[in-house]
């Protein structure tokens, strides 16, 4: 790792030409000349953005060429939360808006993965697999709000999937090959799909998984379910179906017959609020909750996300590293609603070295580059150095998002990676599919802080009486609505488990269940899932700022920890921490850990025991697993406490059932001390 850098640090500063080339700029200087509104610097227009909301979004409408097929009565009927009114009468399809963006003979997708070389689909060849693919849609009968599920990797097949089935006004959800059997059904078992893609099996990391048999399994168990599409993708010549009614996905995309049907093919346009996509909550506990969003909410916030926050152009180069079963999938995917070039990657990461992406971003000339937190941390941990390796000066931008990137974190970008370059991170949820608190180009960038609250989203940090809070961490609330908050839950009659989810703690404010603090400066830092939080004698901080200190150390591969309450007001915090091999959890490392959460946190938060484990649980999308932890240490059986079909490594959840015996044992320490 860089060596330990201070928070609020200044990194990077916008060169004068960079500022006034910024899509954010000419919006500025279009709003003045056309609209009358003066703002000058992006907390102007910020804070314009969250008080007359109606006039941003519609300005953003004007200025990027949204395209209604038929007008709206108005931007906003009811700001009500939940159940907001956008744009009501307006008609749209997102699928239409992405192919209004066509660039004719250029390349739509640059897409490489560990068994396809890399390759290019221009815009012509891709909208035509579309339209051809929206016209077998509709032969399987598919309707506007009939469920389309994919179970296919980061692939240009997906992509193609996902813009036929929103293109006949079906609702798309997705989940990534590596998801096992229960996970998939979990989520597609809820909102019963008519139509499946499914892929043969993926390669991760050097090795071939061979899922036909699971793809078996889960469309036998959804009962509604009545086409799979196959995909023999990791074997393209073995032809065999795992249904036998299956059909083979070259025989709805290629040749002649698909050529005339797509030119018959045209968009279904549909209400504003007409479901658009289906994702989900993590899922460590009881059945993923299936969030529905929007066509209009969501071509309005990324066209906001990626043209505004992200400085897209048309015809940039962007990828954002991810599988088909995080919110980032569905976000790299508008890239094309602001006319960007789509570089996708399928496959580990890290494998065969820590370098397979930093070489396709060089083979591609990669402008905008995203990427998890984590996989910046681990690429400074293994010591890389791309920036001396590779060519990286097409690479103007990278951004990370996933959990809070540390300072440390931000150092690596800038000492080895490349030094004028904006770093863009950003934090919001799979629940809006967007960023609450980001970057902006024109913004300075300082360690371990992300530039800016959002445009038009009204976000603060607030305390449990719901005073605002700046320069001190408070619950990150939300108390406007943004046209990407979801329409609904899947088989959530009445809205009940929506309203429990968001707003029950502030009536009428959407609470994320995060920790957010704003400077003074306006820059924001996230510090963890605020239901996840060490509050030890009323000194809360998040889970985030301990590993920060903790997964620097040498010797420490990982870390997790947990607060528990005893009984009488007593607390107990177990610290359980992952090694590098060939390290020893002896005295003096655990004597380095307690003096540095001491200095680095506070005297409160030092751990009460140190405990080595073999491996940190995580969910498939890459989030440590806190809460059902704490619920299994407190002797919740694991079947109640997470759903390992949600997670990366299930077998790590039962070193904590092992240790759950300690908890019982200082319980009834607590009950005799105070007997």
């Amino acid at each position: 790792m860089p060596m330990r850098i201070e928070e609020g640090a200044e990194l990077w500063r916008p060169s004068a030409e960079t500022v006034e080339a910024a899509r954010i700029t000419d919006f500025m200087r279009w709003l003045a000349a056309e609209r009358g509104v003066e703002t000058g610097d992006y907390e102007a227009l910020r804070r314009w953005s969250v008080t007359e909301p109606a006039a941003f979004w519609q300005a953003l409408i004007d200025r990027f060429g949204i395209r209604f097929s038929s007008p709206a009565e108005t931007p906003i009927a009811s700001e009500e939360m939940p159940g907001a009114v956008w744009f009501p009468g307006a008609m749209i399809n997102y699928a239409r808006v992405a192919f209004d963006q066509a660039r004719p003979g250029e390349v739509a997708i640059f897409h490489q993965s560990e068994v396809r070389p890399l390759r290019a689909l221009t815009w012509d060849d891709f909208e035509v697999k579309v339209r051809a693919l929206m016209g077998r849609l509709r032969a399987m009968g598919v309707k506007p709000g009939d469920r389309v599920a994919a179970y296919l990797p980061n692939t240009p097949e997906a992509a193609i999937a996902c813009l036929a089935a929103t293109g006949v006004g079906a609702i798309w959800s997705s989940c990534s090959p590596d998801f096992g059997t229960r996970s998939v059904l979990d989520r597609f078992g809820q909102i019963r799909p008519k139509v499946v893609f499914a892929v043969d099996g993926y390669a991760y990391g050097g090795r071939q998984f061979d899922r036909r048999a699971v793809v078996k399994q889960i469309f036998d168990h959804l009962p509604d379910a009545e086409h799979l599409v196959f995909l023999p993708y990791l074997n393209p010549a073995d032809r065999s179906l795992p249904v036998e009614s299956a059909v083979l996905w070259d025989d709805l995309v290629e040749g002649p017959e698909a050529m005339a049907l797509a030119a018959t093919q045209e968009f279904e346009e549909v209400p504003f609020e007409h479901p658009l996509w289906i994702q989900y909550s993590s899922g460590t506990t009881g059945l993923p909750k299936g969030i529905v969003h929007s066509h209009g909410g969501i071509v309005l916030e990324h066209v906001k996300s990626h043209g505004l926050a992200g400085d897209l152009n048309p015809g940039d180069r962007f990828m954002w590293f991810t599988t088909t079963g995080w919110t980032m999938w569905n976000s790299q995917l508008s890239g094309l609603l602001v006319g960007a070039t789509l570089v996708i990657y399928d496959g580990n990461p890290a494998w065969p070295d820590p370098y397979p992406l930093w070489r396709l971003i060089e083979k591609t000339k990669l402008n905008v580059f995203g990427t998890s937190a984590a996989w910046l941390t681990a690429q400074a941990a293994a010591g890389a150095e791309p920036g001396a390796m590779f060519d990286l000066s097409a690479l103007r931008s990278i951004g990370s998002t996933g959990s809070p990137l540390p300072p440390e974190g931000y150092a690596f970008v800038y000492e080895k990676v490349k030094r004028d370059l904006w770093l863009n991170a950003i934090s919001g949820g799979t629940d809006t599919c967007a960023a609450f608190v980001g970057g902006s180009v024109i913004l300075p960038v300082n360690a371990g802080e992300m530039q800016a609250r959002a445009l038009g989203v009204d976000v603060a940090a607030l305390d449990d009486e719901g005073r605002e809070l700046i320069g001190e961490v408070g619950e990150l609330v939300i108390r406007r609505p943004m046209p990407s908050m979801p329409v609904m839950f899947w088989n959530d009659e009445g809205g009940s488990r929506y309203r429990e989810s968001y707003f029950e703690m502030y009536p009428g404010w959407w609470r994320h269940g995060d920790f957010l603090k704003i400077t003074e400066r306006g820059t924001a830092v996230i510090y963890g899932r605020s239901d996840s939080t060490l509050n030890r004698h009323g000194i809360r901080i998040g889970t985030a700022e301990v590993y920060r200190v903790v997964d620097n150390l040498p010797g420490v591969r990982d870390s997790l920890i947990v607060n528990l309450d005893l009984p009488h007001g007593r607390f107990f915090m177990p610290l359980f921490v992952s090694l590098e091999e060939g390290a020893s959890l002896d005295e003096a490392l655990q004597n380095r850990i307690r003096r540095e959460i001491r200095e680095a946190c506070s005297p409160r938060h030092v751990p009460d025991v140190i405990v080595e484990i073999p491996d940190v649980p995580y969910t498939l999308t890459g989030k440590k697993i806190e809460v059902p932890v704490r619920r299994i240490l407190m002797g919740a059986p694991i079947e109640k406490a997470a759903n390992p079909g949600a997670m990366r490594n299930p077998e790590s959840l039962d070193v904590f059932v092992a240790y759950a015996d300690e908890v019982r044992r200082r319980i009834r320490e607590a009950e005799e001390t105070a007997a």
